[in-house]
C-alpha cells in the first residue's frame, strides 16, 4: 500500500457518503490483540494450566442433560444404538473443536468466537456473534440453575422439602414461581468468580471431578449389574437399530447439543499460561473425555433396561432401581447437582469476558473493560452478569427459552469455521492502527515506497539501482557509473520489477477467486440445508433450489481444493500453534452441519432470537458503530505494523 493509500484509509465518513461509510463499518476488521493494542488496566491474570482448562471444558459440557437425555432419545429415536449417536455427535462437534483450537492458539485473547470473527470476517458479524453469545450464556446459566432446586430437594425428602428460605414460592394470581435457591446459587458463583480466576477454576475442578467420579460409578456399577443379570436391553427382537439408520441420525442431532460447552475454554484464552500449547490440548481433551463418558454411560443404561421401558425423566436412577439398587438414586442425584453447578460456573464465566472484549473495541461502554487490580478479573462485568442471571433465574421458568441457547452456539460454530477458511485463503493483509501513530505511519510508508522504487525488498539490504548488487558489496566494484539515489536507474533493471508486478497481480487474482469460492460455499450450504429441511415446499422447488445450492457448494469447494492457500497464513497471529487439519474439507463439513441444525430449530426459537438480535442491531447503530475503536483507524500493510510500533516507541523515548 502506498503512502497516499494509507492516508486515504482513514478518511472521514463524509468523503464517501454515509451509506458507504456504514457498509465499511460492517466489514472493517481489527488486528490480533497484542501488547501493542490492549488498553492499560484491561490485562487479565495468566493463571490457567492444562488441567484447569480440561476441568473447565468438561464441567461446562457435561450437564444434567446426560442424566435425562439418554432416556428420551433412546425411547424416541435410537433404541440401543444410542451409543453410536453419541459417537457421531462427538465427531461432528470435533469439527468445530478443531477450528476453535487453531484460532484460539493463534489469537489467544478474551472474546472467543466474537474475537475471531472480528479479526477474520468483520465488525458487523462480530457484533451479531457477541450479542448472540451474551444471550446464550445468560439464558444457559438461568436454565441450568433452575434445575438444581428439585435435585437438592430430593436429599431433604421430596420436591417441597427444602428449607423455607430456599423453597419455591408461587406468586398469587400469577403463573410466576419464585426460586430463591436458584438466585442464591447464582450470586454465590458470581462472588466466587470475582475472587479470581485461580480460585474459581480450582472450585470448578473440584466440582467437575466429583461429577466425573459419579459418572464412573454409574459405568462400573452398571457394567457389573449388566454382566450379572444379563444385558436385557441388547437381547431384543427389534435388534440394535429398532428405528433404523435415520432414527440413529436423528438421535445424533438431538444429543449434539450435549457437547456444547467446550467453547468456554476458548473464552478464557487470555488467562492461559501457555496458550499455543494448552488451548488446543484443553479443547481436544475435554471433548474427548466427554465423548467417552457419554458413550460408556449410554451403553450401560440401554443395556440394563429395554429402551421402551426406560423412564424419560430419571432413566439412570430407574435403571438401577430395576436391578435392586434403589440407594444409587442418591449418588446419581448428587451427580446431577454437581453437573449443574459446574455448568452454572461455565455459563457465567465467559460472559463478562465477552463483554470486556466488546468494550475494549468500543462497541460497549468502557465500564465493562475494567479489570480489578487485585483480582485481575473483570469484576464489574461479572457482577452485572451475575445479577441479571440471578434475577432471571429467580422470577422465570426459562425452560421454554432453552432453545435460544443453541442459536448462539451454532452461529458461533459456523462463523468460526468460516474464519478458518478466510485465515487460510484470504488472511487480512492490512491492520488498523490509531491516528496517534500517523507520523510513524507516514515515515515508514515513505521508506517502503522509496525502497520499492529502488527495486528491492524492504527486508533485504539496499541494492545499487544500476546493477542490483548489494550496496555493501558494491563498494569493491569500480565499473558502476550511476549513483544509488538515481531513481531513473531502476529502468535499467526492468525484469525484477516486472516479475514483482506479475506476482502481485497473480496473488490479487487468487485472493479474489478464493473469496468468491468461500462465498459460494456459504450460499450453497444455506440453499441446500434450507431445501433439505423445507418439507412443506413442492418437490420441484426443493430439487431445483437444492440442486443450485449443491452446485455452488461443490463448485466453491473444488476451487478451494485446487488453488493454493495464502502464504500469509503462516505469519497470522501467534505462529507455532495448532493447525486445523483437512482444510478446506473439515471447515466446510462443520459449516454444513451447523447450518442444518440452525435451520431445524423451532420457529418460536427463531422469533425470540430475532427480537434479541434486532435490539442488538439498534444498540450497534446508535452506540457501537460510532464508538468503535476502528472508527478513526488507519489501515496499513501487515508487514509494516511492527516497524511502525517500533518507530513510534523510539520517537516517544
Amino acid at each position: 500500500m502506498g503512502l497516499v493509500d494509507v492516508q486515504n484509509a482513514g478518511s472521514s465518513p463524509s468523503s464517501s457518503g454515509s451509506f458507504s461509510w456504514g457498509f465499511q463499518s460492517l466489514i472493517r476488521r481489527k488486528q490480533v490483540d497484542s501488547a501493542n493494542n490492549k488498553p492499560e488496566g484491561t490485562q487479565l491474570a495468566k493463571e490457567l494450566s492444562i488441567l484447569q482448562l480440561i476441568a473447565l471444558g468438561v464441567g461446562s459440557t457435561i450437564g444434567a442433560g446426560v442424566y435425562v437425555l439418554v432416556g428420551t432419545v433412546a425411547r424416541e429415536h435410537t433404541g440401543p444404538a444410542l451409543t453410536i449417536s453419541f459417537l457421531i455427535a462427538g465427531i461432528a462437534s470435533a469439527l468445530s473443536a478443531f477450528c476453535y483450537a487453531e484460532l484460539a492458539s493463534r489469537c489467544p485473547s478474551a472474546g472467543s468466537a466474537y474475537h475471531y470473527s472480528y479479526i477474520c470476517v468483520g465488525e458487523g458479524i462480530a457484533w451479531i456473534i457477541g450479542w448472540a453469545l451474551i444471550l446464550e450464556y445468560t439464558i444457559g446459566g438461568s436454565c441450568v440453575v433452575r434445575g438444581i432446586s428439585p435435585n437438592l430437594a430430593f436429599f431433604f425428602g421430596g420436591e417441597d422439602s427444602l428449607p423455607a428460605f430456599l423453597a419455591r414460592v408461587s406468586l398469587p394470581g400469577t403463573d410466576i414461581i419464585l426460586d430463591p435457591c436458584a438466585a442464591f446459587l447464582v450470586l454465590v458463583v458470581t462472588g466466587l468468580l470475582c475472587v479470581g480466576i485461580k480460585e474459581s477454576s480450582f472450585a470448578q475442578a473440584v466440582v467437575t471431578t466429583a461429577n466425573v467420579c459419579i459418572m464412573v460409578f454409574v459405568i462400573i456399577a452398571g457394567g457389573y449389574l449388566g454382566f450379572r443379570n444379563g444385558w436385557v436391553g441388547y437381547s431384543l427382537p427389534s435388534g440394535y437399530f429398532p428405528f433404523g439408520f435415520n432414527g440413529m441420525l436423528a438421535g445424533s442431532a438431538t444429543v449434539f447439543f450435549s457437547y456444547i460447552g467446550f467453547d468456554t475454554v476458548a473464552s478464557a484464552a487470555e488467562e492461559v499460561k501457555n496458550p499455543q500449547r494448552d488451548l488446543p490440548l484443553g479443547i481436544g481433551l475435554a471433548l474427548a473425555i466427554c465423548c467417552v463418558l457419554y458413550m460408556l454411560v449410554s451403553a450401560v443404561i440401554v443395556g440394563l433396561v429395554p429402551y421402551y421401558a426406560m423412564d424419560p425423566d430419571t432413566p439412570i436412577s430407574s435403571a438401577f432401581a430395576s436391578q435392586g439398587m434403589q440407594w444409587a438414586s442418591y449418588i446419581i442425584t448428587a451427580g446431577a447437582v454437581t453437573a449443574l453447578c459446574a455448568n452454572l460456573m461455565g455459563s457465567i464465566l465467559p460472559q463478562p469476558r465477552i463483554l470486556m472484549a466488546m468494550a475494549r473495541d468500543g462497541l460497549l461502554p468502557p465500564m465493562f473493560s475494567d479489570v480489578n487490580k487485585h483480582t485481575q478479573v473483570p469484576v464489574k462485568g461479572t457482577i452485572v452478569t451475575g445479577v441479571l442471571a440471578a434475577a432471571l433465574a429467580m422470577c422465570m421458568d426459562v425452560s421454554q427459552l432453552a432453545g435460544m441457547v443453541s442459536v448462539g452456539t451454532l452461529l458461533a460454530f459456523t462463523v468460526v469455521a468460516i474464519s478458518i477458511l478466510i485465515l487460510r485463503y484470504v488472511p487480512p493483509d492490512e491492520v488498523p492502527l490509531p491516528l496517534s501513530l500517523q507520523d510513524s505511519i507516514d515515515s515508514v510508508a515513505f521508506r517502503y515506497n522509496k525502497k520499492e522504487i529502488d527495486g528491492n525488498n524492504p527486508e533485504d539490504p539496499p541494492l545499487c539501482t544500476c546493477c542490483a548488487v548489494d550496496s555493501v558489496e558494491h563498494k569493491a566494484l569500480e565499473d558502476c557509473h550511476l549513483h544509488p539515489g538515481d531513481a531513473q536507474a531502476s529502468l535499467g533493471y526492468p525484469l525484477i520489477m516486472k516479475e514483482k508486478d506479475e506476482d502481485k497481480v497473480n496473488d490479487k487474482r487468487r485472493r479474489k477467486l478464493a473469496a468468491g469460492s468461500i462465498a459460494s460455499v456459504c450460499i450453497g450450504v444455506l440453499l441446500a440445508a434450507s431445501t433439505a429441511s423445507a418439507e412443506f415446499l413442492p418437490d420441484l422447488i426443493r430439487i431445483s433450489v437444492g440442486g443450485v445450492g449443491a452446485m455452488l457448494l461443490l463448485g466453491g469447494l473444488t476451487v478451494l481444493l485446487w488453488i493454493d492457500q495464502d502464504d500469509g497464513r503462516h505469519s497470522f497471529g501467534h505462529s507455532g500453534g495448532f493447525m486445523c487439519p483437512f482444510v478446506p474439507l473439515l471447515p466446510v463439513c462443520s459449516i454444513l452441519i451447523n447450518v442444518y441444525l440452525l435451520i431445524n430449530l423451532s420457529l418460536g426459537t427463531w422469533v425470540r432470537v430475532s427480537l434479541w438480535l434486532i435490539i442488538g442491531v439498534f444498540i450497534y447503530l446508535f452506540y457501537g458503530m460510532r464508538h468503535s475503536s476502528l472508527s478513526d483507524a488507519v489501515y496499513v500493510p501487515t508487514s509494516q505494523a511492527d516497524e511502525i510500533y517500533r518507530s513510534s516507541s523510539e520517537h516517544l523515548s
